[in-house]
Order: C-alpha cells, then structure tokens, then sequence
C-alpha cells in the first residue's frame, strides 16, 4: 500500500484515555484490537519475535481496574508497548537477532523495561532487531512496500507502530537506528540526549540511546517522560528534563539547515521536497540559515564532513571486544557481516580510536557555537525514502547498508544531540522524515517545535 502523509492515520494513546475514565473503552479492550491488527498484518510484516499474549492481557486486565478505579499509575497506565529485542525483559527471551543468543533468556528487565512496567505499561512482546544492532537484516519489512527495508536496528519497532499494530515502541540508536527506521515508516519518534534515558544493562558503547517510536507526538513524549521519571539518565548523568505531558506547540524563529555528508548524493525528489518544506517554513516567517549564511554553520559542517565514518569506529572500537569472543565461542552463529566489521575494529589502533574521539569532541564544540543562532537545526532524517532490499546476491559483494545509510543520523549520535523526526514528507509513496535536532539537554525544545511543525506545516508529497 502506498503512502501519503496527509491521509495516514497512526494508531494513538492519548486520545483513547478519556473514554477509560468514562467507561466507554477500557485498556483490555484497547489491547485486544492491537491484537487483532497485529493477527492480521504480522504476515506480511514480520515486526515481532516473541508475543506474551497471556501476560499482555492480564496487565491490561489489572489496568482497566485501575482506570475503572480512578487510580490509574500514569498516563500511560495501560498502554500496549513493544520493545526492541536488544532490551532484556523479565517473561521473554532476549536474542538480539543473533543466531549465537538463540534462546537466551536473562530473565530480568532493562532498567526502561521496569520503568514500563512500574507506569502500568503493558509489555506486549520483543520486536525485531538486526544482528546485535548492527547491519546484517531480520526479516521485517516495511509496512507501506514490502520489498523496501524498513531501516535498522530498530526495524520491530518502526514497523510495528507504522503498521497500526501498537502506537509506541522502544528502539534504540548508536548511528542512526531510531530517526532512520522511523523515517522510512512514518513515524514519529525521540533520539533523547546521550544518557537522558537509563539504557540498563547497555552501556557498553558511548554513544548509543534509547528512545520511543510513536505514531503520534504526545505518546511519545508520555512514554519517554514516564520512563526517564522512574529511572533517570545513564550513571552519571542526568536524566530527560520536561513537563509530565507533551510540551505545548511553540513556533520557531530561526532555523539552521544542515546539508550532512549525505547531500550530495540525496536524489533529486528528495532534495525536492525537503527544499519545498523550506520554502513553506520560510513563507511563514521563520528564518532560514544555510552553510552560506554564516560561518558558524559551515564549521559545523565541515566537522561533519565525516561523521558516518566517525561514529562506525568509534562504535567498532568499543564493541570489539565483546564480538571478538561472541566470534570465538559461536563461529557459525554469528553472520558475516557482523565478522567483517570485526575484522575492521581489530586493524584500528588506540591512536585511530582517539583520534575518532578527537573529532568528535571538535564538532561537539561546533555545535554548542550555533545554540545563539538558531532555535534547531532542520534536515532530512534519512537519504530518501526505503531503498529496496532482496537480500545479498549470491556471488557478489555483500551489500554494506542493507538496511539503509546513517549519513543524516550520524550527527545526532555523535553530537550527543537530542532529535526528533516528523513524518511531513512523501517521495514516489513512501515516507521521507524531517528531524529538528536540538543542543545537548534540549528534548523539549525540540519535542515543542516538532509539534508546532506537525500541526502547523502542510506535508509535501512528491
């Protein structure tokens, strides 16, 4: 089925909740029409490894007391959720998408699990993941054409809340793995500040986050703030800040454009429509700055230049280690893909990795010096819509992005920076996101720009 902003009518929380408290729906009933689109799309979709139907219902059961009761645990209380299988959870296997944790099952909760849970939130079941988050493919698809990828890593979730199935998921990033997928899909979604968001027993790489895929902005700003007030940051830093509902819409002033590494190769339809989107932005009175306009801009750019590359070996460097004995001790259950990008950590050398740190910590620096001049920086969240995906040729060189480029993701991973991607573009009937990214700490900035935007800007469809 082809897909067009302007009709697309995502599954949503928020505005079921009031009809919980009067007795016109009820959080089991909620849950059981998930179901029923889950029972029907999930053929063709593939967005989930495990369901704990059973558990599932009965959370829901002891929600719908709650609301009947007037004694509900949060806003959230209810809500039917999936979380990305990189996530530990207490009733459910944690496989990783790897051959090698088949069956592997800890038996405890990510810290943003628990937090889930402690808000009444109904853990539904695990969503596909690539092989240890990484590039080698699950067999998701995308919900809008299934012979187009639906992005990485956090391919379940994306899938999952653009298919109707659930109307938020937890995914997670360390390139691109949340703005992508959810570009390709349609939905919203928050890649939170570095640490803003407790990632439990997943701190094994500086730069990967967790964040909420939703089909609606205020459900995934309720999901975030729910988990963030029951478990905080990672150790050592502080946790997402703002109101305990979704910010109020707030209109931007100033805009700054950021081409990324990816602009030169976007194609033409593409570059199209998020020019277009400019020019609406503009037409309505917010400024808009470019690399031309200011050299502030174009520093940050050139910082940039390479941020792909710079966040893989930063990310291949910390993770060597623990693939190098998965490796060892399961040869055959890990794919090659996820071989070769050890092989590649392995020739890197402590002075390689320092300098990656080097560079990162120059366009941090570059960043902070564009906060006076713009409310956010604005671009595409993905380089075009869902490439198409077959699989490997046999015989042929193995694809290196089968799920799809990190170019316009990677500044945010490795700025730290919190973003948020819109659904306000469609290119050839596929999805195209626009994100806002936002200083370090600025979650609800942005969060409230994004719903000014949303509600305020006419999508483009190409």
């Amino acid at each position: 089925m082809g897909y067009d902003p302007r009709d697309h009518k995502p599954l949503a929380w928020h505005d079921a909740t009031p009809r919980f408290t009067g007795g016109g729906d009820t959080p089991r009933d909620y849950l059981e029409r998930c179901l029923g689109v889950i029972g029907e799309r999930e053929p063709g979709v593939l967005a989930w490894v495990t369901l704990n139907e059973t558990g599932a219902r009965s959370a829901a059961d002891a929600s719908t007391a709650r609301w009947r009761d007037g004694s509900q645990l949060s806003a959230i209380d209810g809500m039917p959720i999936g979380i990305k299988d990189l996530l530990e959870t207490l009733d459910m296997p944690t496989e990783q998408g790897c051959v090698a944790y088949r069956g592997d099952f800890p038996k405890r909760d990510n810290a943003a699990v628990a937090a889930l849970r402690d808000a009444g939130a109904v853990i539904l079941g695990k969503t596909v993941t690539t092989e240890l988050g990484a590039s080698e493919p699950g067999p998701t698809r995308n919900p809008f054409d299934p012979s187009r990828t639906p992005g990485g890593s956090s391919s379940g979730s994306a899938a999952a809340v653009a298919a109707r199935m659930i109307p938020a998921a937890i995914g997670s990033q360390v390139g691109g793995s949340i703005i992508r997928p959810s570009s390709y899909c349609g939905n919203v979604a928050l890649k939170p500040t570095q640490g803003a968001i407790n990632r439990g027993e997943r701190q094994s790489t500086s730069m990967s986050t967790h964040g909420v895929h939703a089909g609606c902005i205020e459900d995934m700003w309720q999901v975030a703030i729910e988990i963030a007030k029951r478990a905080g940051g990672d150790p050592g830093r502080m946790s997402l800040k703002g109101p305990d509902t979704a910010p109020p819409p707030r209109r931007p002033h100033t805009l700054a454009v950021l081409e990324t590494e990816g602009w030169t190769a976007l194609d033409a339809r593409s570059r199209g429509a998020f020019e277009s989107l400019l020019e609406q932005l503009a037409a309505t009175g917010i400024r808009i700055l470019r690399r031309a306009d200011h050299a502030a801009i174009e520093t940050l750019e050139q910082r940039l230049g390479s941020a792909s590359a710079m966040a893989n070996g930063i990310t291949g460097w910390e993770g060597r280690w623990s693939l190098r004995a998965l490796v060892a001790n399961h040869p055959e259950g890990v794919s090659d893909r996820a071989k070769r990008r050890l092989v590649a950590a392995e020739a890197m050398t402590v002075a390689d990795y320092e300098a990656r740190l080097a560079e990162r910590a120059d366009a941090q620096a570059a960043h902070a010096r564009i906060a006076s001049l713009a409310d956010a920086v604005i671009m595409l969240s993905s380089p075009g819509p869902a490439p198409v995906w077959a699989g490997d040729i046999p015989g042929q060189p193995i694809n290196p992005r089968p799920t799809g480029d990190i170019t316009f993701n990677a500044p945010s991973s490795a700025l730290f920076a919190p973003a948020v991607t819109m659904p306000l573009l469609a290119v050839g009937g596929m999805p195209l996101g626009v994100q806002l990214m936002g200083q370090m700490g600025q979650d609800a900035d942005i969060t409230a720009l994004a719903r000014w935007m949303l509600a305020e800007v006419a999508p483009v469809v190409v």
